[in-house]
């Protein structure tokens, strides 16, 4: 089968805080086989300015690796192809600017991951990719900008967390300049320790069968221990005391000469290094294995399961319907009326089909769900639990945009909530925040008579609704509803005509 039947190919993007990374699969048997793999050490962390902005040259540097990455992807349809951005694209505050250049450049839109997703799609990654034992795994992943730390079981994680500290910024952090002495280590290591504190007893306690670590600093201290002759590869407090007292005798990174050690990863070996002894330390890890699976591996089987329809942000959504309580029936008609309006407007709207029906989906069936909290202003408490909570499978753009359409659905709208997103993820959600509202009007009856064949006409600006004669009048809520609609949707631009 040649690569170019791509119904079967797909791709997952790692933008890491220190490597961005390709790799395009093809299912075979219900296993991925890998088609391709690049990697190139950006050192995103390296640009991060306060304020949240990007060093020109680094986003440059940036930039081109992700057109390179596009040629690549450039015959691969978008719903085979997902990209990732981790810790350092989470504190990017840029307006949207770099973002909408990335995308661009790579010509596939970019997700922005947070922690806990991180460590979930990490997991993943080293479970499809490691023998099932049958018990419980820690795994570790030291990033270029975030540890995760990972209890799991099978493929379902028990425990997930994320901290904030990784190969790049603690190298910049301790070993600045790329000096590296005895104290720049004991500072490091209980910067890390600290950090551990909070989760070091839960896990301790739960205890684990095997320990597992993935990615670059991890894999890249395994090859050295096992050149240098001190470990078959495996990673022990012992390895790790030898291979401190190296990189101190060396005394900069510059002059780092070790056994199965890259050029690049010198630089940021130090900090990695320290917090991989600070992990070792307070959680009282004996072993650690490689593991060859990491973040992309994770993200290419979570969209092998999307396109078998078996997403886990499906299971996200059930979950919370049961939590909270959801009338399910009438979260059903509203995600029936919204369907409908879209198919006669995503065209001339241009929203994307395909995430439009996703969006509108996952809102109706959670529109509700802040009533668990109080009836009064219940869509702002939507909103609030949905932007808050912990969501597998979302990424953070996903989270915020589910949280403005449910937070919009009703009462007055907030136009200004809309402003922090790229342009033209902003006038797409205007318009399903549009398609909702009046899909939630024409249900406020909550009634189970299937409802009349509404004819639906969108332009530019406006969107007409045209009713069975007599309809309207027989139904004095729903017409007085949608008058009122008429009104508030002004505030969008957008012209409501009913008929």
């Amino acid at each position: 089968m040649p690569e170019t039947d791509t119904a079967k190919t797909i791709a997952a993007v790692d933008l890491g805080s220190n490597s961005f990374h390709l790799v395009v699969a093809r299912e075979a048997h219900g296993q991925l086989i890998v088609l391709d793999r690049l990697r190139v050490r950006v050192g995103l962390a390296e640009g991060l300015l306060p304020g949240g902005k990007l060093a020109a040259k680094v986003a440059e540097r940036a930039l081109e690796c992700l057109r390179q990455f596009g040629q690549r992807l450039l015959e691969m349809p978008a719903a085979a192809v997902r990209a990732a951005g981790t810790n350092t694209f989470r504190q990017l505050k840029d307006g949207g600017g770099f973002l909408g250049k990335a995308e661009a450049a790579l010509g596939h839109p970019i997700e922005i991951i947070d922690g806990r997703e991180e460590a979930r799609l990490i997991y993943l990654g080293v479970a499809h990719t490691s023998a099932d034992d049958a018990g419980t795994r820690l795994v570790v992943d030291i990033a270029g900008g975030s540890t995760e730390c990972i209890l799991g079981r099978g493929f379902e994680t028990l425990e997930t967390d994320s901290l904030y500290m990784g190969c790049v910024n603690y190298s910049l952090r301790f070993f600045k300049g790329g000096r590296i002495t005895a104290r720049r280590f004991e500072q490091a290591e209980l910067a890390a320790r600290l950090e551990l504190r909070p989760m070091r007893r839960r896990y301790r306690e739960k205890g684990w069968e095997k320990c597992l670590g993935s990615s670059g600093t991890i894999l890249a201290i395994s090859s050295i221990l096992r050149e240098s002759g001190w470990t078959s590869g495996e990673i022990t407090p012992a390895g790790l005391k030898l291979l401190r007292r190296s990189l101190i005798e060396a005394g900069d990174t510059s002059r780092l000469e070790l056994p199965g050690l890259a050029p690049d990863r010198a630089p940021v070996l130090p900090g990695g290094l320290a917090i991989l002894a600070a992990v070792f330390d307070s959680l009282k890890i004996e072993t650690m294995s490689r593991s060859d699976g990491a973040l992309r591996e994770g993200v290419l089987y979570d969209l092998a399961g999307r396109i078998h329809h078996e997403d886990v942000r499906d299971r996200t959504i059930a979950a919370f319907c049961g939590r909270f309580q959801v009338d399910a029936a009438h979260a059903e008609r509203v995600a029936k009326a919204a369907h409908v309006l879209l198919e006669e407007a995503y065209e001339p709207w241009r929203i994307d089909r395909d995430q439009g029906r996703r969006l509108l989906e996952w809102a109706a069936r959670l529109h509700e769900i802040g009533i668990s909290v109080s009836y009064h202003g219940y869509h702002r408490h939507g909103a609030y639990l949905v932007a808050n909570s912990d969501m597998p499978g979302f990424s953070r753009d996903d989270r915020a945009m589910l949280a403005v359409l449910i937070g919009s659905h009703r009462r007055k709208i907030r136009p200004e909530l809309l402003r922090d997103l790229p342009p033209e993820r902003s006038r797409m959600l205007a318009r399903l925040i549009v398609l909702f509202r009046l899909a939630v009007r024409l249900n406020r009856g909550r009634s189970s008579r299937p409802q009349p064949d509404i004819g639906v006409d969108a332009g530019a600006d406006r969107l007409t609704l045209a009713f069975p004669a007599g309809w309207l009048d027989e139904h004095a809520l729903t017409r007085a509803a949608l008058w009122d609609e008429a009104r508030r949707l002004r505030e969008l631009r957008i012209r409501l005509q009913v008929k």
